[in-house]
């Protein structure tokens, strides 16, 4: 292993040379960093003494004497207690071991180090690939108007999903926290964004979006159930998406690791399911190849009766991103990772066009055995599929294997909403409770909790027209003030760090089509979009109280902000 040597001031102590790690070494400083922590009798602690895991004094500009300093290491920044792991050149801020708010042995998550690449597929593609494939295409059909810009609106979500999740990646391995919007926000732009994102995703984008995927899993469960009354009643319905959640908490109270295994084992079922849709169709379609949608399409053209409104694109494209969203998953668990700054944009390069060609291939297997009208028809296109295909017996199993795609996804989002709350609750914009661990499973028993009693409250009385509202508004209103944020580091810290850099036409074209979605909502839906803005708005009094008006509110000076990831230049 090669290794550069760079001098070091050190205070009384002269200077010292050692190893400048490279980006593939970050792991190892990190490996030292926990040593140094936990032998206390031969190793003394960087964050205790500014000591060299050498055991070498080094003079560390996070440690410093001045308490009347913002940004002294001695003051508890955002609430946070912090310990330091150096990655190259950046020195990140990791909670201490001793913070008071931790279980006696807990390990806070950011030194666990528990994920790997797979793992982090498993959380992109697990969101992903949840209900939206097999519920999403009538809502794309109908307002697109014809097989082939069905098909066009089908890659285009995905592309810019891409280009959303290719910016993301590039901000994840600069900033290695948990958090994914929370984190990069206070970064970039300060901690009142940061703190009106977490109050708008905790309240209502995580659990909303985690109490339609438990519905989904309840009607596909019930539909395998039977025709029974007591089946398609629709409390019943909710008992068991609350059931279903019950579930998936309890797996990621009892470990960390289970629920990433779990993660791992529900990507199998949802890959081999869409694999078994497209093969299904290909042996089909010359079955029906006298009534499917791809035959009336070569007759009448593919774009016949394309729709000429922007609005019924604009909506389509909506249905689109529902289906593809949950690409940023990974960056919610990003400081959780083995090593971020190398598999985290490996993550979304493979996940992304592997849900892009699994997505566009379930299509053209739809529209090769099925009629557009009876895809339009159906809120449930792949049990009609199935049954179509292979009769009713076929249908009850794929409405069993899509009710396990849907824990897949309720799995994964629990997992990183989790994640938010801690994150959040680090940084002071919660209660500290939320961001202790259970002292011997060390898992964020208290952050799962609370996600998941919001997430009943949206089980019992919510309603998916209006959240859909809501997530194009202010969901794409945060994606285009995050993403925005790697064009704004590039202008103003050209010299930062960044293990991934994407092309910068990437967030520029994300902003644009994003700035364009938020911009169609506002003029389709002002009533609701009028009462998104104030919801986002209304955290304002709160951040108010919690902070003050002034002390908190303003955008940070870069040296700023390297002071508060602790970068050295």
């Amino acid at each position: 292993m090669s290794a550069k040597y760079t001098r070091i001031d050190s205070g009384a102590g002269g200077s010292l040379g050692r190893p400048e790690l490279g980006h593939g070494d970050s792991q190892i400083s990190l490996e030292l960093e926990s040593l140094a922590s936990s032998d206390e009798g031969s190793i003394r602690s960087v964050s205790s003494r500014g000591l060299s895991p050498l055991d070498s004094p080094i003079r560390s500009p996070e440690i410093r004497d001045d308490d009347n300093d913002p940004m002294s290491y001695g003051m508890q920044f955002h609430g946070r207690s912090m310990s330091v792991s150096t990655m190259g050149e950046h020195m990140i801020n990791l909670p201490s071991t001793n913070d008071p708010f931790l279980g006696e042995t807990a390990v806070p998550l950011e030194k666990q180090k528990r994920l790997t690449l797979f793992h982090g597929l498993s959380l992109v593609i697990g969101l992903q690939i949840g209900s939206g494939i097999f519920a999403s295409p009538n809502q794309i059909n109908s307002n697109a108007g014809s097989v082939g810009m069905s098909l066009i609106i089908w890659v285009a979500g995905g592309l810019l999903a891409w280009t959303g999740a290719s910016s993301y990646a590039e901000l994840g391995s600069a900033i290695p926290l948990n958090g994914s919007s929370q984190a990069y926000l206070n970064q970039i732009y300060g901690s009142l964004p940061s703190f009106l994102f977490s109050w708008t995703a905790l309240t209502i984008l995580k659990p909303g979006s985690t109490a339609i995927i438990a519905i989904i899993f309840s009607e596909y469960f019930c539909r395998a159930l039977g025709s029974s009354p007591v089946f398609t009643n629709y409390w019943f319905q909710k008992f068991i998406a609350i059931i279903g959640l019950a579930i998936v908490v309890a797996i990621n109270c009892f470990s960390t690791r289970l629920g990433a295994r779990a993660g791992n084992f529900f990507l199998v079922i949802k890959i081999g399911v869409l694999l078994a849709i497209t093969i299904i169709g290909i042996v089909a379609s010359f079955h029906f190849h006298d009534t499917n949608a791809l035959t009336g399409a070569d007759s009448r053209g593919l774009f016949a009766d394309s729709s000429k409104s922007i609005g019924n694109y604009a909506i389509a494209l909506y249905a689109g991103l529902w289906a593809y969203d949950g690409w940023d998953n990974v960056n919610y668990v990003s400081a959780e990772m083995k090593n971020p700054r190398r598999d985290l944009p490996r993550v979304i390069h493979i996940a992304m066009p592997v849900v892009i060609v699994a997505y566009f291939l379930a299509n053209i297997a739809y529209y090769a055995v099925m009629s557009e009208e009876e895809i339009e028809k159906t809120t449930s296109v792949a049990i009609t599929f199935a049954t179509k295909t292979m009769g009713p017996v076929a249908g009850i199993i794929f409405a069993i294997l899509i009710s396990l795609s849907c824990i897949g996804a309720l799995n994964a989002t629990i997992f990183s909403s989790a994640r938010l709350v801690y994150s959040s609750a680090e940084e002071g914009f919660l209660p500290s409770m939320f961001c202790k661990l259970h002292p011997v499973r060390s898992t964020p028993v208290n952050a799962l909790l609370l996600q998941s009693a919001i997430a009943c409250i949206f089980i019992l009385v919510g309603e998916f027209h209006s959240l859909l509202t809501f997530y194009g508004f202010a969901g794409y209103s945060f994606y285009f003030l995050t993403v925005s944020g790697v064009i704004v580091l590039r202008i103003r810290e050209p010299d930062l760090d960044r293990p991934y850099k994407t092309y910068i036409s990437t967030p520029i074209l994300f902003c644009c089509v994003a700035l364009f979605l938020v911009s169609r909502t506002l003029f389709e839906k002002p009533i609701e979009s009028l009462f998104v803005a104030l919801f986002i708005a209304s955290g304002l009094p709160i951040y108010i109280w919690r902070f003050g008006l002034l002390s908190q509110a303003s955008v940070p000076s870069f040296d700023d902000i390297l002071r508060k990831l602790k970068i050295r230049r």
